[in-house]
């Protein structure tokens, strides 16, 4: 199909553009911006006059709960959810239910992605065996089966030794792994941010020192082997600073940081309403302070939505009782506008965290509009005024602190590979 985009402003940050313009598109790819090529007749015109052109979010951390967990969410409602928010590229942790340790149900997930409308979907191998934090995987396999990179997602990684061995062998063959820096023995039992806030509920606490220490292990690693090691939602000031300071060090170290946590702190804990459980748990005020501040200087890299469905169930209990996690793919987009528009950032600048970086770190092509490129694209309302609830949300799991919260911008169209995979209704 032969798609004319009119009269939108294109927002373009790996090509420094930002102007109103023409697309055209035509079997899967961008064959003009600005002029339309010789002979080019759209079968469909999509008037963008007053709405945003930008490249296709990617999203780096999106558990899709296939296979496993199909009771939380499927296949089917999260592909779409995540069209339904921009989406047009995923990384797919590998905490599923058995976890993606082995070739084949990584092949078997990307197969049945592959005929599902929707993103394309990029699995994050698992780094040891059944994510147990004993023996590695093998990874040269996993990537040959389609892995990007390898994590043990939430899962501990207690010995020191395995994370070494892991780092030299990715170093040798450049892998690149993702790793949440949290100790668990610090960390143990923990529900919430271990502040002034958790103690008055009476929740049991994680303290920032538990990101921090194990940071400073990661880090100390990173600089024996010379790993690429991307830092997965980072929570605390201090960290942050730590991951600055190793960048301009030299060392391949990247980040990225939730969505919730740009916007909430501890302090939300009081209404202890159970869909505040996240991990790594909302922190404190200056550290929320200091994630804002470090989107803006570009020391976080990029942001992502977390996206961790949970059933009715499991939130519907005592705020320590309950399963962390929250729905975030159709709140990426306009949770970042929130913060670009709070903060006085340009949007070529807040695109740029939810696009082109995150298909950097991701490593493949997509986050930009280049005639040739892939016809990846997200056109949205950036004044559209909607409210978080139940019939909102196209995701299966409707948990997210935001539910009832007003929000400002939202997807109007979805192409991937030149196809509509999302419109939204009028």
């Amino acid at each position: 199909m032969k798609i004319h985009i009119k009269n939108g402003r294109v927002v373009d940050p790996m090509n420094a553009r930002d102007e109103v313009a023409d697309i055209f598109v035509a079997a899967g790819r961008i064959v003009g911006i600005g002029a339309a090529p010789a002979d080019f007749h759209a079968n469909r015109t999509l008037d963008a006059s007053g709405l945003v052109v930008c490249p296709g979010l990617v999203d780096l951390s999106v558990r899709l709960r296939e296979p496993g967990f199909e009771y939380k969410a499927t296949l089917e409602s999260e592909m779409l959810a995540a069209a339904a928010g921009g989406i047009t590229s995923l990384a797919c942790p590998p905490d599923t239910d058995p976890p993606l340790d082995e070739p084949g149900l990584v092949e078997m997930l990307k197969f049945r992605a592959r005929n599902l409308p929707g993103p394309r979907v990029y699995p994050v191998g698992a780094l040891t065996q059944k994510l147990e934090g004993r023996m590695l995987t093998e990874m040269a396999e996993l990537t040959e089966a389609g892995c990007r990179a390898f994590t043990q997602a939430d899962a501990p990684l207690t010995d020191t030794q395995v994370l070494l061995r892991a780092m030299e062998y990715a170093a040798t063959f450049g892998f690149s792994l993702w790793l949440r820096a949290q100790d668990v023995s610090l960390a143990k039992d923990g529900v919430a941010h271990d502040g002034a806030i958790a103690s008055r509920l009476g929740l049991p606490g994680i303290p920032a020192l538990a990101e921090t220490v194990a940071l400073a292990t990661i880090l100390q690693l990173v600089r024996e082997t010379g790993a690429r090691v991307h830092l997965a939602r980072l929570s605390t000031r201090e960290g942050i600073a730590m991951v600055r300071a190793a960048k301009a060090q030299g060392l391949a170290v990247t980040c990225d940081v939730a969505c919730p946590h740009v916007h909430l702190s501890e302090n939300d804990l009081v209404s202890f309403d159970s869909h505040l459980h996240l991990v790594p748990p909302l922190r404190s005020l200056r550290d929320r302070d200091a994630i804002r501040e470090a989107l803006r200087d570009g020391s976080i890299d990029a942001l992502c939505s977390d996206h961790a469905p949970v059933d009715e169930d499991a939130k519907q209990v005592p705020f320590g009782e309950s399963e962390p996690g929250a729905s975030g793919v159709e709140l990426l987009l306009p949770l970042t506008l929130k913060w670009a528009r709070e903060t006085g950032v340009p949007l070529i600048q807040a695109i740029d965290l939810i696009s082109w970086k995150p298909a950097q770190i991701l490593g493949v092509p997509a986050g930009h509009l280049s005639v040739g490129g892939n016809a990846d694209i997200c056109v949205f309302d950036e004044t559209a005024e909607w409210v978080v609830s139940s019939n909102t949300l196209a995701s299966q799991g409707d948990n997210t602190p935001f539910l009832n919260h007003p929000m400002q911008g939202r997807v109007r169209y979805t192409l991937i590979d030149g196809h509509i995979d999302f419109e939204a209704p009028r």
